[in-house]
């Protein structure tokens, strides 16, 4: 399949290394976000568990302690000894002790810490129990809440074994007061904090087996989506043979792009390459080339895309500045197909079929074999097509003083060697008749008569009016009758009310003739005078009262002619002079 293969081949490899990427990247980030989630996990937990302390510190405060029997576990709190009552009897045999929030919260923490590994811890720095002193990190931790009042963790070590760390702050109650007035402690003052550190183990435990378990689905992912790829490669090679086998419908669809646009040069597309394969024959060309060359005449005017309307529409000669804008033709059209893989093999053929051999062509003025040969072959099968299509404003030759033109240009414009093929591969051709410029559907008659339109009254111009005498024994007007209106007097009318005025009339008097009969074609020319042709006899005179009624008060007048065109010998000769004599 030549560069089409190595171009699968170089896809199917880049999307090899992107999946991989993308799946090394998924496995990275979901590694990530495990580790990350178990963090998350022990914090919401360090969060639970504060608050369920705090939660029940607040309702041991709430009662102003609670009185439990004294044990070896619960012995009375020597820290509450300045607290009157702080020991009860409530019986001979039994002896209560007040136990304060802080220390019935360290006593359950305890337990706790002992059962499930949670280490927790009501701490401060104003101690009243020794045993509360805060570490390390607590100390610094105390220092901020007591600024910001917002709880404060991180992830730290403690005998070796990670921890997540989590205090939240204590704000003095009034019920706090009842045991550490003395410290100095009013109403709001945060007072210290309540500490929880959560073994991170376990939930690193977890997330490595959520890591094990998604590294498995990754993994057999990137193997359903490497061989997607795989049997993609095996796809799309059976695609690019379907491509290359079908490569004319797809050509013929952008060729339809400019059809859209102009249908003679889409008729004109096809004839260069049916003319350009006929003489690459004639030369002994192989068929691979020919294949090529086949392609590049189907695109040589995609170009065209970007030409303008009022000049690739244009009904008539182009003048300077618009020739130097269509020459760029070439230059778009090879930059498209260059952009696209499967038209590279022709851009440059398409890019060079304006030059000329003796160096005089465009677009960069090769000459001889500068120029690629196929496309000196389509040089002289557009310059052929050329020469044997009516144009608007030149008729078309025979196909017998179409090749002594070739002939006569040989060596000059073209390769005499290609000529002579030419000539021999041209000799039989039978020319389509009905080959014109001439617009057929009605949007192609209305971009055909927007080069004609007067910009003052909206009618046609008198350049339109040359172009329907010119061809008006063809089907597509066969017409009958000419009048001819003239309005007088109106350059004194355009001096004494202005051109905006005179402007404005014209107009007026425009429309009402063109309403007059909808089968008409209406001209203006020679700036206030107007013409009408019509299929069908047309009786202006039992018009001419309305049409004064425009004129009354303006002191301009009108008269006008009647021609039957259809009769008179020579009539546009005799019609353009009576115009021009009034």
């Amino acid at each position: 399949m030549g560069y089409k293969g190595k171009f699968i081949n170089k896809i199917v490899y880049m999307l090899i290394i992107a999946w991989s990427a993308l799946m090394l990247i998924a496995a990275l980030v979901s590694m990530y976000r495990d580790y990350e989630y178990a963090t998350i996990l022990a914090k919401n937990e360090a969060v639970v568990s504060v608050k369920k302390d705090v939660a029940y510190r607040l309702w041991i405060a709430s009662h102003g302690g609670i009185y439990v029997p004294i044990t070896e576990r619960t012995p009375p709190n020597p820290y509450l000894s300045h607290v009157e009552n702080r020991d009860v009897n409530t019986s001979a045999s039994q002896q209560l002790t007040l136990m304060n929030p802080a220390y019935s919260l360290s006593q359950m923490m305890k337990d706790y810490s002992e059962f499930y590994g949670t280490k927790g811890h009501i701490t401060s720095r104003v101690l009243m129990n020794p045993k509360n002193k805060p570490d390390a990190w607590e100390e610094e931790a105390l220092r901020k809440i007591e600024v910001t009042e917002q709880p404060t963790y991180t992830k730290a070590y403690i005998d070796g074994e990670e921890y997540f760390r989590y205090i939240q702050p204590l704000k003095t109650e009034k019920d706090c007061l009842k045991c550490h007035a003395f410290q100095g402690y009013k109403v709001g003052d945060i007072r210290g904090g309540v500490s929880v550190s959560i073994p991170m183990k376990w939930y690193y435990n977890e997330a490595f087996k959520t890591i094990v378990l998604n590294i498995v689905i990754i993994v057999i992912v990137y193997l359903i989506g490497l061989s997607v790829i795989l049997y993609g490669r095996v796809k799309a090679r059976e695609i690019v043979e379907k491509k290359v086998k079908d490569y004319k419908e797809h050509i013929f669809s952008l060729v339809n792009i400019i059809e859209k646009r102009d249908s003679y040069t889409a008729g004109h597309t096809q004839r260069v390459a049916k003319y350009s394969l006929l003489i690459a024959k004639e030369m002994g060309i192989s068929d691979e080339k020919i294949e090529d060359l086949y392609r590049a005449c189907m695109l040589h005017d995609i170009g065209k895309i970007s030409t303008p309307d009022s000049i690739l529409l244009k009904p008539g000669r182009l003048n300077n500045l618009e020739y130097e804008i269509i020459k760029e033709h070439v230059v778009v059209s090879y930059e498209l197909l260059n952009s696209v893989d499967i038209y590279k093999d022709i851009a440059e053929i398409v890019r060079h079929h304006h030059e000329h051999y003796d160096g005089n062509g465009y677009p960069q003025g090769l000459k001889g074999d500068q120029i690629p040969m196929l496309s000196q072959i389509m040089t002289v099968a557009d310059a052929f097509d050329a020469m044997t299509t009516n144009r608007i404003y030149k008729a078309r030759k025979s196909v017998e003083k179409a090749i002594k033109e070739l002939n006569e240009l040989a060596s000059k414009q073209f390769n005499g060697e290609i000529v002579k093929a030419a000539i021999l591969a041209l000799k039989d051709v039978k020319l389509e008749h009905n080959i014109t410029q001439l617009p057929k559907s009605k949007i192609e008659k209305e971009r055909f008569v927007y080069f004609y339109k007067d910009q003052i009254t909206g009618i046609y111009n008198k350049a339109y009016l040359d172009f329907v005498l010119a061809y008006n024994d063809s089907n597509e007007f066969n017409m009958r009758h000419l009048h001819i209106v003239y309005l007088h007097n109106f350059s004194q009318y355009n001096t004494a009310h202005g051109w905006v005025k005179g402007d404005e009339l014209l107009s007026k008097f425009a429309n009402k003739l063109d309403s007059l009969n909808t089968t008409d074609l209406i001209f203006r020319i020679y700036g206030d005078d107007f013409v009408v042709l019509s299929k069908n006899e047309f009786d202006i005179e039992s018009y001419i009262g309305e049409l004064e009624e425009i004129l009354d008060g303006t002191n301009v007048t009108l008269s006008y002619k009647k021609f039957n065109i259809g009769q008179e010998g020579g009539f546009r000769k005799i019609i353009l002079i009576s115009l021009l004599l009034g």
